[in-house]
């Protein structure tokens, strides 16, 4: 490979932090993804999982997987756009419009081509896209494929989205593009400040509800229903690898957005479409999302408990609203060292830190699933602190007013 691999082969960040004895990544699980499951043998607690709902090994889903197997085979062996459509992708597109209340969906074989596919296509080169800093990578990769102008605003900060939008002239598309819920800090976007800014400066709304879908909204049917404003979103964006425990994406809107989409969008038309048995577990999540409103409102009965215990304990966990709590470290190192402490101890949780996030930001990312019970979060709070107290992190934590 000669230039190109002497030049990769100077990249040993990695090695490092492996040779320090705290690499936390690419862990190996042998067991489904559960509250409980098993690493090099051992039992481990799971705070680490984005299967909020906790349907990955659902009886239902996991049937409904099996014979979408049996009906149409293991793959599609082609894109939507040619050979690749089956009708259960109809039923659930269908489905997936209901549950967000809006005229049309599609769905794409990933989350991260949701965005990389719609985002890149909706503006031209005399039109803007309105990013918030802290919005996921797919966004922004989207956003690098957009002829449009791409302007970035202060997380969370409605003044700073004003700033922004005035400098876009009035005749031109003004596209924000927002997560719902934030994946690392678990604060939920400001979304009827935004908007009412939208209506000032004509602008239209795109909003990323991977972590929101499950979560938030009438049958955990998202950001926009939390907060009554389905009508006021133009686009919504979810995934399923989360609260749908499954594998894929798809986005919402009226029937003439989603027809230019589904026409245009490259990495809808020039990849496979999804399987038959990922699309068939997320009709089944669907169905126990709407049927089984107690498992939503145990998973935030466990985040009220699991909250109030971290902050009790010295925590700060920053402006979480939902069942991601960042546990601010602020510090790399302490954050891949507690990594590896608590995974020897029994407990699974995930390093967030540079150029992931500022190193003054660093943090433990986690989340809970509604299959925890109150037992395990107690254990977790009690090693979790038992550790910061070991690293001295309790001590440097500042205290939010």
């Amino acid at each position: 490979m000669g230039i190109l691999k002497d030049k990769l082969s100077g990249y040993d960040v990695p090695q490092k932090i492996m040779q320090a004895g705290i690499y936390p990544y690419f862990r190996e699980i042998e067991s489904d993804q559960d509250t409980v499951v098993q690493i090099d043998g051992k039992k481990v607690l799971m705070f680490g999982s984005n299967s909020y709902l906790g349907l990955t090994n659902h009886p239902k889903v996991k049937e409904a997987a099996k014979a979408a197997i049996d009906k149409y085979g293991t793959g599609c062996a082609g894109s939507r756009f040619l050979n690749g459509t089956l009708d259960i992708h109809i039923e659930l597109e269908n489905k997936l419009a209901r549950l967000v209340n809006k005229e049309a969906a599609l769905c794409y074989s990933t989350g991260f081509q949701v965005n990389l596919g719609v985002v890149s296509i909706l503006a031209g080169r005399h039109d803007y896209l309105l990013l918030d800093e802290l919005d996921h990578a797919s966004i922004i990769e989207g956003s690098r494929l957009s002829y449009s102008k791409v302007l970035k605003f202060a997380h969370n900060d409605m003044k700073a989205l004003e700033a922004k939008l005035k400098l876009c002239p009035k005749d031109c598309i003004k596209l924000i593009v927002a997560d719902g819920v934030f994946s690392m800090e678990g604060d939920i976007l400001k979304l009827p400040e935004v908007v009412n800014l939208a209506k000032k400066y004509n602008a239209s709304i795109m909003i990323d509800d991977a972590h929101s879908i499950g979560i938030l909204g009438k049958n955990g049917s998202g950001t926009a229903s939390h907060f009554g404003l389905t009508d006021d979103v133009d686009l919504i964006m979810g995934t399923f690898s989360k609260s749908m425990a499954s594998l894929g994406g798809f986005i919402a809107s009226d029937k003439e957005v989603i027809n230019f989409i589904k026409h245009n969008s490259r990495s809808l038309i020039f990849s496979a479409s999804m399987t038959p048995s990922s699309t068939a577990a997320v009709l089944a999540s669907i169905e126990i999302m709407e049927n089984e409103p107690e498992r939503i409102k145990h998973l935030w009965d466990l985040t009220a408990y699991a909250m109030k215990g971290f902050k009790e304990a010295g925590f700060n966990t920053g402006k979480s609203e939902t069942p991601i709590i960042p546990l601010f470290i602020r510090d790399d190192v302490k954050a891949l060292q507690m990594t590896k402490i608590l995974l020897a101890d029994g407990i699974f949780i995930n390093p967030v830190v540079a150029p992931a996030v500022p190193k003054e930001d660093s943090l433990i990312r986690y989340s809970l699933m509604a299959t925890h019970t109150k037992e395990q979060v107690d254990i977790s709070i009690e090693k979790i602190t038992k550790a910061a107290k070991k690293l001295g992190i309790l001590e440097l934590q500042p205290v939010l007013v």
